[in-house]
């Protein structure tokens, strides 16, 4: 029997075919996610949730009672299969087979986004956007790829003033509540961590789409996805994050996710008062890879592959406003920045962008960061895919 037909005939076993936790000491095992609660996929295709009873833990052991089955928490991979996802919270959950995958999905995503006709793939779907903290271009390429791929969507955008949150609802309440109109749930929150306490909550999948300045995990993707593309290569490469690193929170996810390649570099360049902070340092040193700080803008920008500008986070600072324009306005990357680059280097962002990336530089081919946004829609649409329908 292949091992794709073996894991079939488990997930027809405990009667889904995404069970999030299996058996330990069982032949088909899974993944099993820092997260205990489950979501499951019906036999018919339609998003479910497993009827819960009660989850116990003692120790490392995570007892699921459903019924007569009892199984213990998962083995740390899945037999050679590619990683089941459940959720998308954090960059770290990622391994370099699964990123991979992801952007093999991507790719093909490409070839539907291009047809006229629309994929009806996801036709019967609902999608939640969850949005605390304004955003454009992550909201919208969501919704995007859900209708691209035939699938409808549920919206608010300022949920911190327009939802129950303004009446005092916790969050977890608002996801029991939304996971009931939904087959899946995209949040942007202000808190960091307030992503993983709804992944906890939720018996659907969850996407993190910003958690306050703690991670964007579907950000990274596309800019690891991006950096491919344009570069030709993950391993070896050269990248500087510039700008707001304490309080920027795509940097922090790529960081994470370029510490999966080969002989990466990475330089941090920014004001003393937003230095990348000290986790991400440790986890890289940790990993192996090679990091340096600098204050010198230019000379990071001649040895590069890509330039990773970000903007700094005006709301990020309070009422400490002196801090802010004390950051602001520090590294630009205008046209002497460009003189000094590769030639088949790249300029990133994020964005919005303010005044960190002078406009007369959108005309170099250079300038990946408006190409980089449209690879968000290709990453979603597979993420999308892939948390609802599976590989």
């Amino acid at each position: 029997m292949s091992a794709a037909s073996f894991l079939f005939s488990c997930s027809m076993h405990v009667g889904v075919s995404h069970p999030k936790v299996a058996a330990k000491s069982s032949p088909c095992g899974l993944l099993n996610q820092p997260w205990n609660h489950l979501k499951s996929k019906t036999p018919f295709g339609h998003s479910g949730v497993l009827e819960k009873s009660k989850l116990s833990q003692k120790g490392d052991e995570i007892l699921w009672r459903a019924g007569a089955l009892q199984v213990e928490s998962a083995p740390s991979f899945s037999m050679g299969q590619k990683f089941h996802l459940h959720d998308v919270i954090e960059a770290q959950q990622f391994d370099r087979e699964t990123l991979n995958a992801i952007f093999e999905a991507a790719r093909s995503m490409e070839s539907i986004e291009s047809k006229s006709s629309r994929s009806q793939m996801l036709k019967g779907y609902l999608m939640a956007t969850l949005f605390y903290e304004p955003s454009t271009r992550t909201r919208l390429s969501f919704e995007s790829a859900m209708k691209r791929l035939g699938g409808d969507v549920l919206t608010t955008e300022n949920a911190r003033e327009f939802s129950s949150a303004a009446k005092g609802e916790t969050l977890e309440d608002t996801i029991r509540t939304v996971e009931g109109y939904s087959d899946i749930i995209v949040m942007r929150h202000f808190e960091s961590g307030a992503a993983k306490r709804a992944a906890t909550t939720a018996s659907i999948p969850v996407i993190n789409a910003g958690d306050g300045p703690g991670q964007h995990p579907s950000q990274a993707l596309l800019d690891v996805y991006t950096i491919e593309r344009e570069i030709g290569k993950l391993d070896g490469i050269r990248v500087g994050l510039v700008g707001d690193l304490a309080n920027g929170r795509t940097v922090r996810s790529l960081a994470y996710l370029l510490a999966k390649y080969q002989d990466v570099k990475i330089y941090f360049v920014s004001p003393n008062v937003v230095k990348m902070k000290d986790d991400i340092k440790d986890y890289l040193t940790s990993k192996g890879v090679e990091w340096e700080e600098s204050a010198d803008l230019m000379e990071v920008a001649s040895k590069c592959n890509v330039v990773y500008q970000t903007r700094v986070q005006k709301e990020r600072f309070g009422e400490k406003i002196e801090l802010y324009e004390e950051a602001r306005g520090k590294y630009i990357v205008n046209q002497d920045v460009l003189n000094v680059m590769q030639k088949h280097a790249v300029v990133m962002h994020p964005l919005p962008r303010l005044d960190e990336i002078t406009v007369d530089v959108d005309s170099d081919p250079r300038a990946a960061y408006f190409r980089q946004a449209k690879n968000g829609l290709y990453i979603r649409m597979a993420l999308l895919k892939v948390l609802l329908l599976g590989w």
